[in-house]
This record gives C-alpha cells, structure tokens and sequence, in this order.
C-alpha cells in the first residue's frame, strides 16, 4: 500500500532542507529544495509562499534567483516538529 506524506511532514522536510542549506550556504535553492524534499515545483511554490507568510522562512535575493533561508521562528517550530513527530513514532501513531 502507498502512503502518502501529509502537508505537515512535507513542511518538515522543506524546513529541515531549508536548514541545512542555510547552515552550509546563504539559504537553499528552489531547485535544492525540490530534489531534498522531494517535491513538484508547483507545490512547492505554494507552500513556500505559505511558509514565507507565516515567518518561518526567509526569502532571500542572491545573484540569479531567490533563495530561501530557515527564520529564528522556523527553527522553533522545526524542533517542536521534531520533538512532536518522535513522540507520535513512539506511541506507533502517524500524523
């Protein structure tokens, strides 16, 4: 059976994507994120602007395109994510 990952674990790999990118460079790529995240590009696009709206990522104008970069707000969240999405493989749940 084929499971599907929810848009909560799709934002958790965009941010962790987005994370590392930041900490290695000035912030990740759109086409970064689509092959660490695995995503379509016109999802992503969406949910980018979301993340972006909501603060928890930063968009950021580099020479030829924009990059996008983990926020101080971002980081919270993705930590709480973490610590949430370990809880809930604890207990044999999925979210």
């Amino acid at each position: 059976m084929v499971t599907y990952r929810t848009k909560i674990e799709i934002v958790g790999d965009i941010l962790i994507s987005a994370h590392e990118q930041t900490m290695e460079q000035d912030g990740a790529s759109i086409m970064q994120l689509i092959r660490q995240a695995n995503i379509s590009h016109g999802r992503l696009s969406k949910i980018l602007s979301d993340l972006v709206s909501q603060g928890l990522l930063e968009q950021v104008s580099s020479d030829r395109a924009y990059k996008y970069r983990i926020s101080m707000v971002g980081k919270d969240f993705l930590s709480e994510y973490k610590k949430f999405n370990k809880f809930t493989s604890d207990f044999g749940l999925t979210i």
